[in-house]
């Protein structure tokens, strides 16, 4: 909107030139989430706790967490908004690439939005069943990569890479849209199952999503795609905005969201940033990277998978509770202890994932 705006203007000051460079956009994505999330957090909490909007808690789990009983959730939608209004200001709203992200995560946000609606308002423990959940992430998953296959302008951005592997590139084909679809949902629902403790989800997802921000810059560039050995994908680099928002957008929500909470960001929140990250990572084809730097999300979602495997065939539990970070915390591992290590897990993590870029 902004950029239309500085085009226009550039007419009688050529200094207005300036906004067509990705670097400042995306740098001024980042301060506009930023101050939005922050200006606009305080009127947010209290509004929610005005509301009766608070968190319900588990009896079978850690006892710490009782005391975080009817602390407000659904502040995911102070993150959403805030990508939304920075992104719709910053980046060039002519590009396919930042409006399938943009709609993908906030028709993912609008499932956890009625998940936590029924949750907190309606006092229903259940929320959406989880197959109608399921279904509803599946129809949208589906529809962006389906949108993203038809859309391609070169058969790079439908070849699946592998990192370390400079002269493996595989055609998927219509295998395309299955991958893309498994990678958007289950983005989703990991960044869903990491979002237990405070300030635990939100970070890894900003980090990673900083990270993804560079391979948007440098896929959206020739040059520097040709160099590096990655696929060169038109368009992509006004991705850079929409990360540079949720980078603001996540620190903005940190800073109430940070040990101990003032809010939470719920279903609506986890769902969208997990969307948004899957989606990003298929459109500049480093779904292989974003396991990499994901992997406290994937580790987070495997503990699940094998606790449920493994309570059906043999009735016993692996972990003392699932997903694994509460494991730790009933090991005796005080809260604070088992976020910061899980940051410092996905710092390594990004660090290899960005590696790949000259590894190959």
């Amino acid at each position: 909107m902004l950029l239309l705006l500085a085009e226009y203007l550039q007419h009688t000051y050529t200094g207005f030139s300036v906004f067509q460079y990705l670097s400042l956009r995306g740098i001024l994505g980042v301060l506009t989430a930023l101050f939005l999330s922050l200006c606009l957090g305080p009127w947010m909490i209290r509004t929610l706790q005005l509301r009766q909007i608070g968190q319900t808690v588990r009896d079978d789990g850690p006892q710490s967490h009782l005391s975080k009983k009817g602390t407000p959730t659904m502040g995911g939608a102070l993150i959403l908004s805030s990508i939304a209004i920075s992104t719709l200001l910053w980046a060039d709203l002519s590009s396919r690439h930042v409006w399938v992200v943009l709609v993908v995560t906030l028709l993912f946000g609008a499932i956890g939005w009625v998940d936590d609606y029924r949750k907190v308002i309606e006092k229903n423990s259940r929320g959406l069943p989880s197959r109608w959940k399921y279904f509803w992430q599946s129809v949208f998953g589906l529809l962006a990569a389906l949108f993203l296959y038809v859309t391609a302008d070169t058969p790079a951005e439908t070849t699946l890479i592998l990192p370390l592997l400079k002269n493996i590139e595989i055609p998927l084909g219509l295998g395309f849209i299955v991958l893309s679809y498994f990678v958007i949902v289950g983005s989703s629902n990991a960044v869903n199952l990491t979002d237990g403790l405070d300030g635990l989800a939100i970070m890894p997802t900003v980090m990673v999503g900083g990270a993804l921000g560079v391979f948007c810059y440098l896929s959206g560039n020739i040059r520097f795609a040709e160099y590096l050995l990655i696929p060169y994908v038109p368009g992509a680099g006004e991705l850079v905005v929409f990360c540079g928002a949720l980078i603001g957008a996540g620190l903005g929500f940190l800073w109430f969201n940070t040990y101990p909470a003032q809010v939470f960001m719920g279903d609506v929140g986890a769902l969208a940033l997990g969307a948004a990250l899957g989606t990003i990572a298929v459109i500049v084809r480093q779904e292989v990277v974003l396991f990499i730097m994901g992997g406290v999300f994937v580790m987070e979602t495997l503990s699940v998978m094998i606790q449920v495997a493994s309570f059906k065939l043999t009735g016993r539990r692996v972990f003392r509770m699932a997903p694994i970070h509460h494991h730790f915390e009933l090991k005796g591992w005080p809260e604070p202890r088992v976020i910061v290590r899980f940051w410092i897990i996905t710092v390594i993590l990004v660090l290899v994932g960005l590696a790949t870029l000259k590894l190959r």
